[in-house]
């Protein structure tokens, strides 16, 4: 009788013990259950503040004019500054409206039939980017005079001006262009979370502004011209339009001074035979006229060169030592085309 007493105690505590397990089990899944429900319900917070803060973000980058706060990924994008239209495409940026006439023909922009077309910068049809109501506007360059216009007709959306001063009063051309290229793309870097895309870029036009410093002996003369419309005109040290301000980067010796020299996009008029008088060691070309689409009957800088006698006894030409620039290079002035232009004077200056 002792026994079976002892027995029913001892299955009794066991089933106890195991009802005890049993409720322990229970709660702590419950537990487990709102704790992860807490979790999730957390990381979503998280992120929808994430989401929140990213929308409102903005940052400050300067302009011409001064600093600007500018909104993160903002939608509505109108892009006027042709050193601007290749590192958007790059990145994948969406344009609302752009100059269309000005983007190079491998640009995607150039067949983006969404991209409402402003035209060029002579007779712009600027009411188009009120109609695209943008919430940034990119101005530099050509449309550089337009800024005070575009501001007045877009007053809620922010208007930017990435001009760089390489104009006949810039003391200093040439840092104005390096200095200048690396605030663009730093600040689209900025404006469209591609911080380490714009980082990547600017150290590559850093090694090939070296390279380029390296490859000049110091005292060979060079001749840069621009050849449109079948003509060879002069694009003078300093300020004349892209070959100018390397002058002030590279340190070279111009093999040609002129008075009251332009910065415009022909250069200065002077004959072929004054260019041939100055026997220069290298000549530098800009093919205008390959840039623009319109021209398809243009002569090619490349055979107008060739076809001048006056030039054929120069060192330059009889040394083959004549370096021309991207063929888009008149309307894709931008980081990317003088990265190339100066890993291709590099190359050339170094043999």
């Amino acid at each position: 009788m002792g026994k079976s007493k002892y027995i029913n105690s001892s299955f009794i505590v066991l089933i106890f013990a195991i009802l005890v397990l049993f409720l322990a089990a229970c709660s702590g899944s419950s537990d487990d259950a709102e704790n992860a429900e807490d979790t999730a319900n957390n990381s979503a917070g998280t992120e929808e503040k994430e989401d929140e803060s990213t929308e409102d973000a903005t940052i400050e980058i300067t302009d011409a004019h001064g600093t600007v706060a500018v909104p993160v990924n903002p939608q509505n994008v109108v892009a006027l500054d042709n050193r601007t239209f290749e590192t958007l495409a790059d990145w994948g940026i969406e344009l609302a409206a752009a100059p269309v006439d000005l983007i190079p023909e491998d640009n995607p922009y150039k067949n983006d039939d969404s991209i409402q077309n402003i035209g060029n910068h002579r007779e712009p049809n600027l009411e188009i980017i009120a109609a695209v109501d943008p919430e940034l506007v990119i101005v530099g360059q050509r449309f550089a005079s337009y800024y005070e216009d575009i501001k007045a007709l877009v007053p809620n959306a922010v208007v930017i001006d990435l001009n760089i001063d390489v104009s006949e009063e810039a003391e200093t051309p040439g840092d104005n262009l390096v200095n200048g290229f690396k605030d663009i793309t730093t600040s689209l870097g900025q404006i469209f979370d591609k911080n380490e895309e714009a980082e990547a870029l600017i150290a590559e036009f850093d090694q090939s502004i070296e390279e380029a410093k390296a490859a000049y002996n110091g005292t060979d003369r060079i001749m840069s011209v621009i050849v449109s419309g079948g003509d060879i005109n002069f694009a003078a040290p300093q300020t004349g339009r892209v070959w100018g301000p390397l002058y002030d980067i590279f340190g070279w010796t111009s093999a040609l001074e002129i008075d009251q020299a332009s910065a415009d996009h022909q250069g200065d008029d002077i004959s072929v035979e004054a260019i041939a008088e100055t026997d220069p060691d290298w000549i530098f070309v800009m093919d205008r006229d390959a840039a623009v689409s319109s021209e398809t009957d243009a002569v090619p800088a490349r055979d107008v060169i060739d076809g001048a006698p006056a030039l054929q006894n120069t060192t330059a030409v009889k040394e083959g030592q004549i370096v021309y620039a991207p063929a888009d290079t008149y309307t894709n002035e931008s980081i990317q085309t003088f990265t190339e232009l100066f890993n291709d004077l590099a190359e050339a200056l170094a043999e």
